[in-house]
């Protein structure tokens, strides 16, 4: 269940700044690996975790994830209110704002 910061810190993000975060995503190494088991506690808590210190990490499911990339994606974004800015293969990009981290190390989205 939802707490109620996740509920109001859920991101929507435009088009322009969604091909944004793909470009600064591009370099990206994943953080998070959803294995076999598919998505758990633990890689729900991982995501959580990797967002303390990054606004922008890539998830991969591993060759033997039966977990669509799709379901992974809406699953991780509902727990952790991220957005999702890509799917491609088997790897996912999400962001979510952390006011917390220094402002140089924070993403400046594009208006509109």
């Amino acid at each position: 269940m939802k707490s109620e910061t996740e509920e109001k810190r859920k991101v929507n993000l435009l088009g322009k700044q969604k091909r944004f975060l793909r470009g600064l995503g591009h370099q990206l190494e994943p953080l998070v690996y959803i294995g076999k088991e598919g998505l758990t506690d633990n890689v729900a808590q991982a995501t959580r975790e990797a967002f303390k210190t990054h606004e922008l990490i890539k998830v991969k499911l591993g060759q033997n994830c039966t977990q669509s990339v799709e379901d992974a994606a809406t699953a991780l974004s509902e727990l952790t209110g991220a957005a999702v800015a890509q799917l491609i293969g088997k790897v996912l990009l999400l962001y979510l704002p952390n006011k917390k981290l220094k402002r140089e190390h924070r993403i400046i989205l594009p208006k509109e």
